[in-house]
């Protein structure tokens, strides 16, 4: 689109679709025998490509060489706004990062948690409109398709506090959805609060995220039996499908 006007192109294809990849691949299979043979230890997916180095100034040799490689031998043209040297725990790479303990290891990296912490709270938003089934229904897509992209990940903490976290928003989302004070009153005796209690948390004036992190709350709405409306444990799920390198 140029100006609101569509026009047509004779180059490039479409960004996303299945051709675009396949033909990085063709293109930089030349790149990847060249690099091998220079020594480089990298990791290529499509046309995105890591090389590692042991510091900073061998770091920038490599660039400058590939750089040339791929502009002068293959015609490519560099992205130098996407390109950078930086240390390996500070580096974004198909979304996960990494971390040194005994060696080097993957984790997802900040910006990939904080995106997935954005798509529950959409999910779980209490003004979408949206029904009981349609919100469980919801997170455990998201859930599954995220956790399975980032198995390889070790992330154990990070889902145990998105865990709490997500489990307090299903709370409210429960809290609000019982609106008026006879509805609380009778599902909080339901789900074993004393009669004094559940009249006194009925009749609270305390916001809905407040509640939803309250003793009582908890109490009444556990974890298991979250669970067992068919809510997905983050951390579960993902113990249930990791891959342990």
């Amino acid at each position: 689109m140029i100006n609101g006007i569509k026009v047509n192109s004779d180059q490039g294809v479409p960004q996303g679709g299945p051709l675009s990849p396949l033909l990085a691949n063709i293109t930089l299979n030349e790149a990847d025998k060249e690099f091998e043979e220079w020594g480089y230890k990298f990791v290529r997916y499509a046309d995105d490509i890591l090389i590692f180095a042991k510091n900073r100034k061998a770091a920038e040799r490599y660039y400058q060489r590939a750089k040339k490689f791929l502009e002068k031998e293959l015609r490519l043209k560099v992205n130098e706004e996407k390109s950078s040297i930086q240390r390996l725990n500070q580096t974004k790479y198909l979304g996960y990062g990494f971390y040194k303990s005994k060696g080097w290891h993957f984790t997802a990296h900040k910006s990939s948690l904080k995106k997935l912490k954005s798509k529950l709270k959409e999910a779980t938003a209490r003004s979408n409109g949206k029904g009981h089934e349609f919100r469980k229904i919801r997170l455990n897509q998201i859930i599954r398709g995220w956790i399975q992209y980032f198995k390889l990940a070790n992330m154990t903490r990070h889902l145990q506090r998105l865990d709490e976290w997500l489990r307090r928003r299903i709370r409210m989302c429960a809290w609000k959805a019982w609106k008026k004070v006879k509805t609380r009153y009778k599902y909080l005796q339901m789900l074993g609060i004393d009669k004094y209690k559940s009249w006194e948390w009925a009749n609270s004036r305390k916001g809905y995220w407040r509640v939803a992190g309250s003793v009582i709350l908890t109490i009444a709405l556990t974890n298991e039996r979250i669970a067992k409306q068919g809510y997905i444990s983050l951390l579960d799920y993902y113990n249930k499908v990791r891959i342990k390198l």
